[in-house]
């Protein structure tokens, strides 16, 4: 099999997760090809290449974006992912049942499940236009374009702290900024035109390291859960905010939940989508569903 192992994680804390896992695997008589590359284009690079030798799994170190990876190199083929968790958020370990929280328990569990057939889940093929030229990436767990994409942006440049606590500080230093957009939804092809605070969709429940955005999502109904919320003041928002946690800002009557299998956004205003907590590219997007095109170790 082969182990990806985030290129970042040697400057931080998670610097021996990666080795640990390789050591882990090999002791229990896998024969391991070990990728540590300096940046995450010659990593994607050096997974793509290793996928093609068909390996019985590719196993990814680090946070969501290192499941983004994956997603990208694996989906449409035969190839099960596993995952390790030890980045900031974990979104994608949380929804699958994975200890994230745990390295040792993380790696039992991957251990586990190279013992039973992979879970095939749902991926979300995400396209746009780059100059011109038709552009396409895939996503596992959430997707955002708005204030929650802003706060990910900021998210992304801080260095500190570790872990959710990013995310609370950094929609703390947005809000003074938060206010609606207006928006051009293509829900099944249902034409939506809304002002908006935030438009998110979820093929997993979470995003932020535990924001229960679309607490109703399920990894393999061949669905995505879109959340809108509507335009509210700076004190109505941090009213609303702390029920996310536990999923039950939906009972709200200004947050809108809709599921569909193809959704086009598009805002009057420049906007940058996030998924898996990636920038991927400028609106507008277009999402489509792909039911069980994933295979997990989960």
């Amino acid at each position: 099999m082969v182990v990806a192992i985030n290129p970042s994680a040697s400057f931080g804390a998670s610097r021996d997760v990666g080795p640990a896992v390789v050591q882990t695997l090999r002791a229990m008589g896998h024969e391991v090809t070990s990728l540590t590359e300096p940046d995450f284009e010659s990593l994607i690079a050096a997974s793509e290449r290793a996928v093609r030798s068909r390996p019985d799994a590719l196993v990814v170190v680090g946070g969501d974006g290192m499941v983004n990876l994956g997603t990208n190199v694996v989906a449409g083929t035969r190839v099960p992912l596993g995952i390790v968790p030890s980045g900031t958020g974990n979104d994608m370990a949380r929804g699958l049942g994975i200890p994230y929280e745990d390295t040792e328990a993380a790696i039992r569990f991957l251990g586990d499940a190279l013992t039973k057939p992979p879970r095939e889940i749902d991926a979300v093929r995400i396209r746009w236009s780059d100059d011109g030229t038709p552009a396409e990436r895939w996503f596992a767990c959430a997707f955002s374009a708005g204030f929650d994409a802003i706060v990910n942006e900021r998210a992304n440049r801080m260095r500190h702290p570790r872990g959710p606590s990013r995310y609370i500080l950094a929609l703390l230093a947005e809000l003074v900024r938060l206010h609606p957009r207006r928006y051009r939804l293509q829900l099944d092809g249902e034409s939506l035109e809304v002002d908006a605070l935030m438009v998110s969709a979820g093929n997993g429940v979470s995003l932020g390291g535990g924001m229960r955005i679309t607490p109703d999502a399920l990894y393999d109904d061949g669905l995505l859960d879109v959340m809108i919320v509507k335009p509210l003041s700076r004190f109505s928002f941090l009213r609303i905010f702390p029920r996310v946690f536990q999923g039950t800002h939906t009972s709200d009557p200004r947050v809108v939940m809709r599921r569909v299998r193809r959704l086009r956004i598009d805002a009057d205003t420049p906007l940058v989508a996030y998924a898996d907590g990636e920038r991927i590219a400028p609106l507008p997007v277009e999402l489509e569903v792909v039911p069980g095109v994933l295979r997990v170790l989960a």
